[in-house]
């Protein structure tokens, strides 16, 4: 698929007249934070379902309009761990570049939701900014491609970063955080793949997958061609109230992940993000739910249940 055919399969497919016959959807939840979903995930969603574990995931509700004053604007700390446009260094030996603003997709939890990406991403004019930053870091090992998400990048503009990346001895690992594979796997061209295959750094791929509903058959495909690349996969997930807050779903999810080549890495709390708070699940449940995992589960395909708390110099075990 080609450069154009992919950014065409990413605009939102989902129009105003579908979205008020919809229960629960909210305009001015909307407006706040738009709706974005792409062809390809529209495709696995039941709009009749107003339960749909799918549809919960980006459509805008009423209840984004709840206050609680224990939900901020950055739960996670990103602004104050920002050490120049674009790039949040928190944790040792590995920092984090926002390569875009854009998503693909408009995950209603995202705890990225009211970031400032005009004034605060890696864009490719400020790259420059970037490479100097982790250029005098030598005690960096590892750059982490976040965003939005940055396979809405071109793959040109993705190369000519890691072009300039790949010279910074001390560097030995690329990881990249993205949802695309999986809400719109046509992102995956030759192109693309050919630009991963050719980089000479240890590769991570961090896709992010809550519900088995959200993979079938034709990811298989996609995932075995990025494996291909000689790229480890892995899986991040956040447990949301009534989409994946009970162990069947959870295992079945790391199931179907293994079978398609994929392990199971990060089950997150919930970031308490403004306009989130309906998908938060009580850190008592969280725990129940994960000892029935590991019950059912074989430890390789167990993910770690964990809470970002800004401030932290890691992520914090639930349990």
């Amino acid at each position: 698929m080609n450069n154009s055919n992919w950014r065409h399969q990413c605009r939102n497919q989902l129009d105003s007249n579908e979205l008020f016959k919809l229960e629960n959807y909210a305009e001015v939840s909307e407006k706040l934070f738009s709706l974005q979903v792409p062809h390809s995930y529209l495709q696995s969603i039941n709009l009749a379902d107003k339960n749909d574990p799918l549809l919960l995931q980006i459509l805008p509700h009423k209840l984004e309009s709840q206050k609680d004053e224990n939900y901020k604007s950055d739960p996670v700390g990103d602004l104050k761990s920002r050490k120049t446009k674009g790039v949040i260094h928190k944790y040792h030996g590995r920092v984090l570049l926002i390569a875009t603003g854009a998503c693909a997709i408009n995950c209603r939890y995202c705890f990225r939701r009211n970031f400032p990406y005009t004034e605060n991403n890696a864009s490719a004019k400020n790259w420059q900014h970037a490479i100097k930053y982790i250029s005098a870091d030598t005690s960096l090992h590892e750059v982490i491609l976040s965003g939005g998400d940055p396979l809405m990048l071109s793959t040109s503009v993705l190369q000519k970063f890691t072009e300039q990346l790949v010279n910074l001895k001390h560097i030995k690992t690329l990881r990249i955080h993205t949802r695309m594979p999986v809400v719109s796997p046509e992102r995956i061209t030759t192109n693309f793949l050919n630009w991963l295959n050719e980089i000479e750094l240890n590769k991570v791929i961090v896709i992010h997958s809550n519900h088995p509903n959200e993979l079938n058959e034709s990811h298989r495909e996609v995932f075995s061609k990025i494996k291909n690349t000689n790229t480890h996969l892995l899986n991040q997930s956040v447990l949301l109230r009534k989409i994946n807050d009970d162990a069947e779903t959870l295992c079945e999810l790391s199931h179907k992940l293994f079978d398609l080549g994929v392990l199971p890495y990060y089950l997150h709390q919930l970031d308490k993000v403004s306009g989130a708070s309906h998908f938060q699940v009580s850190d008592n449940h969280a725990k129940l739910i994960y000892k029935k995992m590991m019950s059912q589960l074989p430890g390789y395909l167990v993910p770690k249940l964990v809470q970002e708390i800004a401030g932290k110099s890691n992520k914090t075990p639930i349990i």
